[in-house]
């Protein structure tokens, strides 16, 4: 708990003076459910009536069990900037010094719309440490503005040193400074909304020789051989900030009983990287999608979570993501539902689970 309170106290508690519960003391509760397999507030208020002897352990709780209407209350209410400021710093104390590829990338909640608005649920953008494998930073999309939501993201991280990898919809000049402003690269995909760039990129190109780039593969897997090849040239006579080179990556997919299919893909970069490290940069990026947003609605049900109202969808996303790095980086071997499932029978694991927020 020490740990925990040391980053998340100075969130500030929105409910009135006379508030029973400690606001760190349901937080903490809610995580630990979470870490349980708990999906709404419903759920944590049966995990903390039937583990209240084990949460003393850890936690006061002098007035007995929170209530589900108390977990509703607090995430409604709860201010989701000042809770993912906090989140960010307990991040970056637990995973240390970050390095190699950041990827950014939106994720509806599609459980999380009103009546009516099925097609529109919440949008959140999510920062990701691929190497690390860690969330970093979660920031709304604000009128589903995923670029805006992105920047505000980035404002409250420092990446020296890693490279931001993002979809052509960050491809803009706001984000790739942003993007600088925290001390990383970019390496941003740059695709036909923006014809001139695009244009002007591969024109760079004309006169090389593919057997200048580096190739991967073929790799056989899933019924389908991809191979890829890269090509990084330096940039000219393009204005963007911080552009260094320009990529061209071109993956040939083949399924069986199919044609070939060929897929060019182009960047942006703000450092010249050798074309080895380029598909290595490119196909990292897609780690977000495989190891994060899948686990998300897989392990922790997040698409079926239907807690829409006021502030509540962005910050249960936001302790979701908290349980997710927790559960992942304890020591012990198995998948993500196996740690949940295992942390709900076994009261010493759970407790060496919350203990590894060291």
């Amino acid at each position: 708990m020490g740990d925990f309170e040391a980053f998340f106290s100075e969130v500030p508690d929105p409910r009135a003076s006379n508030a029973r519960h400690d606001l760190l003391e349901v937080m903490f509760v809610a995580l630990a459910a979470v870490l349980c397999g708990a999906e709404d507030c419903t759920d944590m208020a049966e995990f903390a009536d039937a583990k209240l002897e084990l949460l003393r352990q850890v936690v006061g709780l002098p007035h007995g069990p929170p209530s589900h209407d108390t977990f509703s209350r607090v995430f409604r209410l709860l201010e989701p900037e000042p809770f993912e400021a906090a989140f960010a710093k307990f991040t970056r104390a637990f995973a240390g010094a970050l390095t190699g590829v950041v990827a950014i990338d939106g994720k509806a909640l599609r459980g999380a719309y009103e009546r009516g608005r099925k097609a529109t649920p919440l949008h959140l953008v999510n920062v990701w440490a691929a190497e690390a494998r860690l969330v970093i930073g979660q920031r709304l999309a604000p009128g589903r503005n995923e670029a805006l939501g992105a920047r505000q993201a980035l404002a409250l991280l420092r990446l020296d040193g890693c490279i931001v990898t993002a979809d052509a919809l960050h491809c803009r000049a706001d984000t790739a400074q942003a993007i600088l402003d925290t001390g990383a690269d970019y390496a941003l995909a740059l695709k036909a909304n923006q014809p001139v760039r695009l244009a002007q990129a591969k024109a760079l190109f004309d006169t090389l020789d593919p057997a200048d780039g580096a190739a991967s593969g073929p790799v056989r897997a899933h019924d389908r051989s991809e191979s890829r090849t890269a090509i990084v040239v330096p940039a000219q006579g393009m204005d963007f900030p911080g552009l260094a080179a320009v990529a061209r990556v071109e993956t040939r997919r083949k399924m069986h009983n199919e044609p070939e299919a060929v897929i060019v893909r182009w960047y942006l970069l703000s450092t010249l990287l050798t074309a080895e490290r380029m598909l290595q940069v490119a196909r990292t990026h897609w780690t977000i999608e495989n190891q994060l947003h899948w686990v998300l609605d897989v392990a922790f049900e997040e698409d079926r979570a239907r807690s829409r109202k006021d502030n509540a969808p962005q910050n249960l996303a936001l302790l979701r993501k908290l349980a997710l790095n927790i559960a992942r980086h304890h020591p012990a071997k198995g998948s993500m539902k196996k740690k949940l499932k295992r942390a709900g029978w076994d009261d010493a694991f759970l407790l060496s689970m919350l203990g590894h927020m060291r």
